[in-house]
């Protein structure tokens, strides 16, 4: 890793109870989070743009995502349900009762058809996203399901619960392949390298795991925490990572070196959630204390690191270096009170109600969270701009088929001919 140093660029404040997870816009314009004040956020990168409060679960939210091609939000709540947002003004959803339990973590596929939810009823649920159709279960653990992801490829679930263990199950047939049993600590979230090789773990004895699931072997450890690890999400390149934790701190880890390279102080209180930005410009980080804290990264672009295990074996994390890791310590949390915050997230709120469509024809309704002057024009710009970009990764969609096509037609051209040339002997 080269560069410069992460700096602090912006930070949110909105949310009236502890900020559970958050993900990043495909376009890198938005940010969505989700929080124990039942709420989902959506906030605009663009200072003259308002944030909007988005209200429909009826209990704590504790997982949010976008869809990949940005045109949905879907999050898990408290209240046993699934919610699939329209992410504009006039913030229309779609609710399924997803399980007869918390619902914990949810995430679309990588081809955005459909959904995978993990629960306190320990099951994993696959659901298509057309109609909220039921697909499979999983219910090979055998206590709290924490964190299901899908692998990039889409073929491969990995899910962690609350009986100390990482299980890898196939997607198309969820059928179980393999598991990692966690002896010391439960792990609280799983999440794929993006070579689709690797498996990231975080856990509850302060640890941050990476596994190959080729090998099926431990491949890097760092005791990085003095408190329990909550999350991590890969950096694009494969080559970085973040994890945050109950002890307020953020680590920043180099894969190649097996080392940390940066230690990050700037929230007050647990950080439930941290993620990288698409681009890996930017990560984001969320926390009990309310707060979303928006980081750039200043590293240098490097090219997406495929063989992770064969890279990074040899420096894996030992325990003498992690004794004394070359880092930095960042401290940015401006000192502000807490009735200080209170009353500056209370001029900033304005609120519009509007009746919205779900299946238990419940009513929802959407609050502005305004940062300046109201500006219906840039909201109006941003709507537009939202769906140019829709239509934008809709054409892309279109010509990737098309090009498929082209290739399919090609092969039975060639096909075709190879036969028609074995019939005449060797003459076409």
């Amino acid at each position: 890793m080269s560069g410069e140093d992460p700096t602090l660029e912006r930070h949110f404040r909105g949310h009236k109870d502890t900020v559970t997870a958050l993900d990043f816009s495909p376009n890198g314009r938005q940010l969505v989070t989700s929080s124990l004040d039942n709420t989902i956020m959506i906030w605009n990168f663009l200072q003259q743009v308002r944030a909007y409060r988005f209200v429909g679960h009826s209990d704590g939210v504790n997982d949010v995502c976008f869809s990949p091609g940005g045109n949905l939000v879907a999050s898990a709540s408290r209240d046993r349900s699934v919610r699939l947002w329209i992410p504009t003004i006039r913030g229309e959803s779609t609710e399924f009762r997803a399980h007869i339990s918390t619902v914990r973590s949810v995430r679309f596929s990588p081809d955005g058809q459909q959904l995978v939810t993990g629960s306190d009823d320990k099951t994993v649920k696959i659901w298509a996203v057309h109609r909220h159709k039921f697909i499979s279960s999983i219910a090979t653990h055998t206590n709290w399901v924490r964190c299901v992801r899908f692998s990039p490829d889409g073929r491969m679930l990995a899910s962690c619960a609350d009986d100390h263990t990482i299980r890898l199950h196939d997607a198309r047939n969820a059928s179980s392949i393999h598991t990692f049993y966690e002896q010391k600590g439960v792990v609280s979230h799983v999440e794929f390298h993006p070579s689709g090789t690797c498996l990231g773990a975080t856990t509850s004895d302060g640890a941050v795991k990476i596994y190959d699931i080729r090998s099926r072997k431990l491949l890097q450890l760092y005791n990085a925490f003095t408190a329990p690890a909550h999350c991590l999400s890969f950096h694009p390149s494969g080559h970085m990572l973040v994890s945050s934790s109950s002890d307020s701190t953020l680590k920043l880890m180099d894969l190649l070196e097996g080392r940390v390279a940066y230690t990050l102080h700037g929230h007050r209180g647990s950080v439930p959630a941290c993620t990288f930005s698409g681009d890996g410009q930017y990560f984001a980080t969320a926390a009990s204390d309310k707060q979303v804290m928006v980081w750039k990264t200043n590293f240098k672009p490097v090219e997406l690191c495929s063989q992770l295990d064969d890279t990074i074996s040899q420096s894996a994390a030992s325990p003498e270096r992690q004794q004394d890791p070359l880092e930095v310590t960042i401290a940015l949390t401006p000192e502000q009170s807490e009735d200080e915050r209170e009353r500056e997230d209370a001029n900033q709120v304005t609120t519009v109600n509007t009746n919205t469509r779900s299946e238990k024809q419940q009513e929802t309704r959407t609050q502005q969270v305004g940062r300046g002057s109201d500006s219906d024009i840039a909201t109006s710009l941003e709507h537009i701009m939202t769906q140019l970009d829709t239509l934008t990764q809709t054409v892309v969609i279109l010509e990737q088929r098309m090009s498929l096509a082209e290739n399919k037609i090609s092969e039975l051209v060639n096909t075709h001919r190879t036969q028609r040339t074995d019939l005449n002997g060797g003459h076409d």
